[in-house]
Protein backbone atom coordinates (compact mmCIF):
# COMPACT_ATOMS: atom_id res chain seq x y z
CA UNK A 1 0.00 0.00 0.00
CA UNK A 2 1.22 3.40 -0.81
CA UNK A 3 -0.03 6.39 1.14
CA UNK A 4 -3.39 7.79 0.19
CA UNK A 5 -3.03 11.13 -1.59
CA UNK A 6 -5.48 13.86 -2.45
CA UNK A 7 -6.06 14.49 -6.15
CA UNK A 8 -8.56 17.31 -6.48
CA UNK A 9 -11.98 16.02 -5.43
CA UNK A 10 -10.68 12.49 -5.00
CA UNK A 11 -8.46 10.48 -2.72
CA UNK A 12 -6.20 7.95 -4.44
CA UNK A 13 -4.52 4.87 -3.05
CA UNK A 14 -3.14 1.61 -4.31
CA UNK A 15 -3.43 -1.87 -2.81
CA UNK A 16 -1.64 -4.95 -4.05
CA UNK A 17 -3.58 -8.20 -4.48
CA UNK A 18 -2.84 -9.50 -0.97
CA UNK A 19 -3.69 -6.19 0.71
CA UNK A 20 -6.95 -5.99 -1.21
CA UNK A 21 -7.77 -9.56 -0.14
CA UNK A 22 -7.15 -8.66 3.52
CA UNK A 23 -9.30 -5.52 3.35
CA UNK A 24 -12.11 -7.22 1.43
CA UNK A 25 -12.05 -10.31 3.65
CA UNK A 26 -12.19 -8.40 6.93
CA UNK A 27 -14.81 -5.92 5.71
CA UNK A 28 -16.94 -8.83 4.40
CA UNK A 29 -16.73 -10.60 7.77
CA UNK A 30 -17.88 -7.47 9.61
CA UNK A 31 -20.65 -6.89 7.09
CA UNK A 32 -21.84 -10.49 7.53
CA UNK A 33 -21.91 -10.11 11.32
CA UNK A 34 -23.89 -6.87 11.04
CA UNK A 35 -26.35 -8.34 8.53
CA UNK A 36 -26.90 -11.35 10.80
CA UNK A 37 -27.63 -8.95 13.66
CA UNK A 38 -30.11 -7.05 11.46
CA UNK A 39 -31.95 -10.31 10.83
CA UNK A 40 -32.48 -10.65 14.60
CA UNK A 41 -34.80 -7.64 14.52
CA UNK A 42 -38.29 -8.48 15.71
CA UNK A 43 -40.97 -8.68 13.07
CA UNK A 44 -43.43 -5.90 13.68
CA UNK A 45 -46.64 -5.45 11.70
CA UNK A 46 -46.81 -1.77 12.61
CA UNK A 47 -43.28 -1.29 11.29
CA UNK A 48 -44.33 -2.82 8.00
CA UNK A 49 -47.26 -0.40 7.75
CA UNK A 50 -45.41 2.74 8.87
CA UNK A 51 -41.95 2.00 7.52
CA UNK A 52 -40.50 2.66 10.98
CA UNK A 53 -38.26 -0.28 11.71
CA UNK A 54 -37.32 -1.48 15.14
CA UNK A 55 -34.33 -3.49 16.18
CA UNK A 56 -33.51 -5.77 19.08
CA UNK A 57 -33.92 -4.13 22.47
CA UNK A 58 -31.01 -5.99 24.03
CA UNK A 59 -27.31 -5.56 23.40
CA UNK A 60 -25.54 -8.24 21.37
CA UNK A 61 -23.99 -11.10 23.36
CA UNK A 62 -20.94 -11.22 21.08
CA UNK A 63 -18.23 -8.84 22.39
CA UNK A 64 -17.25 -7.77 18.87
CA UNK A 65 -20.82 -6.85 17.95
CA UNK A 66 -21.15 -5.22 21.35
CA UNK A 67 -18.19 -3.00 20.47
CA UNK A 68 -19.61 -2.17 17.04
CA UNK A 69 -23.13 -1.58 18.38
CA UNK A 70 -22.63 0.03 21.79
CA UNK A 71 -25.45 1.01 24.10
CA UNK A 72 -27.09 4.31 23.24
CA UNK A 73 -27.57 4.97 26.95
CA UNK A 74 -25.24 3.62 29.63
CA UNK A 75 -26.86 2.33 32.77
CA UNK A 76 -25.44 2.69 36.26
CA UNK A 77 -24.32 -0.90 36.93
CA UNK A 78 -24.57 -0.41 40.71
CA UNK A 79 -28.13 0.85 40.81
CA UNK A 80 -29.99 0.48 37.52
CA UNK A 81 -33.21 2.44 37.58
CA UNK A 82 -36.03 0.45 35.90
CA UNK A 83 -36.93 3.54 33.86
CA UNK A 84 -33.34 3.74 32.58
CA UNK A 85 -33.41 0.06 31.61
CA UNK A 86 -36.57 0.67 29.60
CA UNK A 87 -35.16 3.81 27.97
CA UNK A 88 -31.91 2.06 27.03
CA UNK A 89 -33.85 -0.78 25.43
CA UNK A 90 -36.14 1.66 23.60
CA UNK A 91 -33.21 3.70 22.30
CA UNK A 92 -31.47 0.58 21.01
CA UNK A 93 -34.66 -0.68 19.41
CA UNK A 94 -35.25 2.63 17.64
CA UNK A 95 -31.72 3.50 16.51
CA UNK A 96 -29.92 0.23 15.90
CA UNK A 97 -31.52 -0.42 12.48
CA UNK A 98 -30.24 2.96 11.26
CA UNK A 99 -26.76 2.26 12.61
CA UNK A 100 -26.72 -1.16 10.97
CA UNK A 101 -27.75 0.40 7.64
CA UNK A 102 -24.94 2.96 7.87
CA UNK A 103 -22.31 0.35 8.76
CA UNK A 104 -23.35 -2.21 6.14
CA UNK A 105 -23.65 0.57 3.54
CA UNK A 106 -20.10 1.74 4.30
CA UNK A 107 -18.87 -1.84 3.99
CA UNK A 108 -20.60 -2.12 0.62
CA UNK A 109 -18.79 0.99 -0.61
CA UNK A 110 -15.43 -0.55 0.34
CA UNK A 111 -16.29 -3.83 -1.35
CA UNK A 112 -17.46 -2.09 -4.51
CA UNK A 113 -14.43 0.22 -4.79
CA UNK A 114 -11.68 -2.22 -3.78
CA UNK A 115 -11.02 -4.58 -6.67
CA UNK A 116 -10.26 -8.20 -5.65
CA UNK A 117 -7.00 -8.03 -7.61
CA UNK A 118 -5.95 -4.76 -5.99
CA UNK A 119 -4.73 -1.81 -8.00
CA UNK A 120 -5.46 1.89 -7.90
CA UNK A 121 -8.43 3.05 -5.86
CA UNK A 122 -10.00 6.44 -6.62
CA UNK A 123 -12.54 7.61 -4.10
CA UNK A 124 -14.86 10.58 -3.98
CA UNK A 125 -14.90 12.22 -0.55
CA UNK A 126 -18.17 10.50 0.43
CA UNK A 127 -16.65 7.15 -0.54
CA UNK A 128 -13.49 7.94 1.43
CA UNK A 129 -15.68 8.69 4.47
CA UNK A 130 -17.32 5.29 4.02
CA UNK A 131 -13.86 3.70 3.88
CA UNK A 132 -12.91 5.47 7.11
CA UNK A 133 -16.06 4.23 8.80
CA UNK A 134 -15.61 0.67 7.59
CA UNK A 135 -11.90 0.54 8.42
CA UNK A 136 -12.74 1.83 11.87
CA UNK A 137 -15.29 -0.95 12.33
CA UNK A 138 -12.71 -3.55 11.25
CA UNK A 139 -10.13 -2.09 13.65
CA UNK A 140 -12.65 -2.05 16.51
CA UNK A 141 -13.56 -5.66 15.84
CA UNK A 142 -9.96 -6.79 15.48
CA UNK A 143 -8.91 -4.77 18.52
CA UNK A 144 -11.66 -6.42 20.57
CA UNK A 145 -10.72 -9.90 19.36
CA UNK A 146 -7.03 -9.27 20.12
CA UNK A 147 -7.75 -7.50 23.42
CA UNK A 148 -5.75 -4.47 22.27
CA UNK A 149 -5.10 -1.94 25.02
CA UNK A 150 -3.11 1.29 25.23
CA UNK A 151 -0.50 -0.58 27.26
CA UNK A 152 -0.02 -3.31 24.65
CA UNK A 153 3.46 -3.30 23.09
CA UNK A 154 3.84 -2.62 19.36
CA UNK A 155 4.97 -6.21 18.85
CA UNK A 156 4.10 -9.37 20.71
CA UNK A 157 6.39 -12.36 21.20
CA UNK A 158 6.29 -14.71 18.19
CA UNK A 159 4.74 -17.48 20.30
CA UNK A 160 1.74 -15.26 21.16
CA UNK A 161 -1.10 -16.40 18.85
CA UNK A 162 -2.21 -12.77 18.48
CA UNK A 163 1.15 -11.68 17.08
CA UNK A 164 0.44 -11.99 13.31
CA UNK A 165 -2.98 -10.40 13.69
CA UNK A 166 -1.56 -7.45 15.61
CA UNK A 167 0.52 -6.64 12.52
CA UNK A 168 -2.68 -6.48 10.47
CA UNK A 169 -4.24 -4.23 13.11
CA UNK A 170 -1.26 -1.84 12.93
CA UNK A 171 -1.31 -1.88 9.13
CA UNK A 172 -5.03 -1.02 9.09
CA UNK A 173 -4.31 1.81 11.53
CA UNK A 174 -1.71 3.18 9.11
CA UNK A 175 -4.09 2.84 6.13
CA UNK A 176 -6.78 4.71 8.06
CA UNK A 177 -4.34 7.41 9.26
CA UNK A 178 -3.02 8.10 5.76
CA UNK A 179 -6.58 8.27 4.44
CA UNK A 180 -7.45 10.88 7.08
CA UNK A 181 -4.31 12.85 6.21
CA UNK A 182 -5.15 12.80 2.50
CA UNK A 183 -8.72 13.92 3.13
CA UNK A 184 -7.53 16.84 5.25
CA UNK A 185 -5.21 18.18 2.52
Amino acid sequence: MRRWIRDGDQVVGRLDRQEAAVVRGLVSQIQDMLLARAEEAPQDELAELTGIRTGPSTAPDDPILGRLLPDFHRLDPDAPDPAEVDSAAALRSLHEPELLDAKTGAAEVVLSTCAPDGGEIRLRIDQAEAWLSSLNDVRLALGTALDVTEDMPEELPPEDPRSPHLGVYHWLTWVQDTLVDAMMQ
